[in-house]
């Protein structure tokens, strides 16, 4: 399938690994052109891996929540690659902290890691997006959605990311610009395994998650987070905006419905 992306520009935040290089990855891989931005330095694997599928694609090093340095880095991928087709907003990580022991500023800069820049981006890139009638993607989590429990600050910038996602997809409907979101459930991504890590027994800790997944007990693999991602942010999907995707295997909405010990 021709997903008619050949030679556009996505720049993609947190793109050096996990979900992130998954959706770069695969953008290359289907004729576009990534443009990581990246607090982490990328792997040479990753390097080697993505310059043999697209040559010239763009990896720019920054701290995201140093928000003031990220017009200068558009107006440098602009200047670079001749504009911007699409974002995806990804870069951040779950803190896990807990409004029991959160001071108020701990939650501002929890908030400058995992959901300014999300603005920041949008608002540096939306003139470029305009003008080739473009796109974002914000990824969001699951605990946007349904909360977990001990984790106040990540939850609630999540949930702000949605609401990001509805609003700009109303404001700018009228400029033809689609803005939608995935909300990702249960990952195996290198954040996610260093978590699991913590854990006396990670095998163990995964199959007790794992047997809550309706489709497969099984956790959702990148490959299948960044085939949503591709998919949403090409031309194919030219009608689909304000929509906030859960690619899952079922996980917030099937599995408080459905008793697997009847089965």
């Amino acid at each position: 399938m021709d997903l008619k992306i050949q030679n556009k520009v996505c720049i993609i935040t947190g793109g050096a690994k996990g979900i992130g290089y998954g959706i770069a990855k695969l953008w290359a891989l289907e004729g576009g052109i990534p443009v990581i931005f990246s607090r982490s330095e990328i792997a040479e694997k990753n390097h080697n891996e993505l310059k043999e599928i697209c040559e010239n694609y763009g990896f720019y090093q920054i701290d995201l929540k140093n928000t003031e340095q990220i017009a200068m880095l558009v107006k440098n991928v602009v200047d670079s690659y001749g504009g911007i087709y699409a974002l995806v907003n990804n870069a951040g990580a779950n803190d896990n902290l807990h409004i029991e022991n959160t001071s108020t500023q701990d939650l501002i800069k929890s908030y400058e890691n995992n959901l300014f820049h999300y603005y920041t981006m949008a608002k540096e890139c939306l003139p470029y997006i305009k003008k080739e009638q473009g796109n974002i993607l914000n990824i969001t989590s699951k605990t946007g959605l349904t909360g977990q429990g001990r984790t106040s600050a990540y939850a609630s910038a999540k949930a702000a990311q949605i609401g990001f996602t509805r609003e700009w997809a109303c404001a700018f409907a009228k400029d033809n610009i689609r803005v939608n979101a995935i909300a990702p459930a249960e990952v195996m991504t290198p954040l996610y395994e260093k978590w699991l890590s913590n854990f006396p027994n990670p095998k163990e800790q995964y199959e007790k998650i794992a047997k809550c997944i309706p489709l497969g007990h099984r956790f959702t693999t990148i490959e299948e987070i960044a085939n949503t991602a591709v998919f949403t942010l090409s031309p194919l999907a030219s009608h689909t905006t304000g929509q906030i995707l859960t690619p899952d295997g079922g996980y917030i909405h099937l599995d408080r419905a459905l008793n697997w010990d009847e089965n």
